[in-house]
């Protein structure tokens, strides 16, 4: 029937009601996500490659400063930015050189790059009652995945998890790949609502004149043909995902260098295959290049978006290869996608608004909430 739910379809079989307005709104619950998602949970890093060895970076993980290390060897490991005397920073600026030695630069107490045991206490000379062995710096769990490193502050980490399997991407030769482009933007939301609005596209003909026609499904609300009334399983699927002609997503459809060799016809024909690895990231991945998108909290309301355009090292060689014109095509989209949660930010502020209710077709969003809860629970 037309206007029916198949039971294999994605699509909800109800309209639940959404996270309340304090979710999106409230310091406290914000504070309370800090601790109990970023601050527990896999987050997305950057790439290997792109951080120098012999250096040390600063970063947040919820309301942790850490400092990510890689030794002139290659070796990687994160530790708490604090120094185990009185707490001071051990990395200052946003990147600093790194030796074989951390030192704290209040103190002169130095600790070993690779493994944060304690090596020497400065001018102090501690006591017998000193255990020098347990005063080393709290580590961090670090693990590199296709390129990227991930960082847990929890004391039991568990495997990196995804939405997808993470063998989604093993046919593109990530590790390999060179970042091209890096584009940062802020925008005036809660780092929620940017990962709502990515999880729907009962937005896209409203918002994203540009990748509906490049995606056509787009146009109907919806993200896919399983998640459409009517649908079945019997019903064949559309030959690609993109319009006829197109092959990735560029301004042209065009590919902006070689394909990858080892990609399926499956894989190719989908156009796009995503990787959403919640809090932190999502991954796009093209017959071209693949796309990173960071997602990091600055306040209740305030959230940066750090896209990065990883290719080959023969499409980047290419005479006169303008990366930045492949990367506006998705530059544009992330705009509109920014500019949406915004407008959706601001209006959750009138008193009129309680909690949303959401659609069949935002059963994504649904999940995302109720993952967001089962962090929080006891958080109270």
């Amino acid at each position: 029937m037309e206007h029916t739910r198949h039971p294999l379809s994605p699509r909800l079989d109800h309209c639940p009601e959404g996270l309340p307005r304090d979710a999106y709104l409230s310091p406290d619950w914000f504070a309370r996500e800090m601790a109990a998602v970023f601050g527990s949970q896999w987050v997305c890093a950057g790439r290997l490659a792109d951080l120098t060895p012999g250096t040390m970076r600063r970063g947040k993980l919820g309301l942790a400063d850490v400092v990510l290390c890689r030794a002139e060897d290659g070796a990687v490991a994160a530790f708490h930015n604090s120094c185990r005397h009185r707490g001071s920073e051990l990395c200052r600026e946003a990147t600093e050189p790194l030796g074989k030695l951390i030192r704290c630069r209040y103190h002169a107490w130095a600790y070993a790059a690779d493994d944060g045991r304690l090596v020497a206490t400065g001018p102090a000379h501690p006591t017998a009652d000193f255990d020098r062995a347990a005063h080393g710096l709290a580590v961090v769990a670090a693990q590199v995945w296709n390129g990227f490193v991930f960082l847990n502050a929890s004391a039991d980490p568990g495997p990196i998890g995804a939405d997808a399997p993470l063998s989604t991407l093993d046919n593109w030769p990530m590790a390999g790949l060179v970042t091209g482009h890096t584009w940062v933007h802020e925008i005036d939301c809660n780092w929620k609502s940017f990962w709502e609005n990515y999880s729907e596209c009962l937005h896209c003909p409203g918002i994203h004149p540009e990748l509906c026609d490049l995606v056509p499904v787009y146009k109907t609300g919806v993200m896919g043909v399983s998640e459409a009334l009517g649908w079945t399983p019997d019903q064949p699927l559309p030959a690609s995902t993109l319009k006829p002609g197109a092959q990735t997503w560029t301004a042209s459809g065009a590919p902006c260098g070689p394909e990858f060799p080892g990609l399926t016809p499956a894989e190719r024909a989908a156009g796009h295959s995503f990787v959403t690895m919640w809090p932190s990231a999502y991954m796009v991945a093209h017959v071209d290049y693949v796309r990173s998108v960071r997602i990091e909290p600055l306040g209740p309301e305030r959230t940066r978006l750090t896209a990065q355009w990883h290719f080959s090292p023969d499409t980047l060689a290419q005479p006169g290869f303008d990366v930045g014109a492949v990367a506006a095509f998705a530059i544009t989209v992330m705009r509109q996608d920014g500019a949406a949660a915004e407008m959706n930010q601001r209006g959750m502020h009138s008193p009129a608004f309680i909690a949303a209710r959401l659609m069949p077709e935002e059963y994504e969003i649904h999940r995302f909430q109720r993952w967001i809860l089962a962090q929080m629970e006891g958080t109270a």
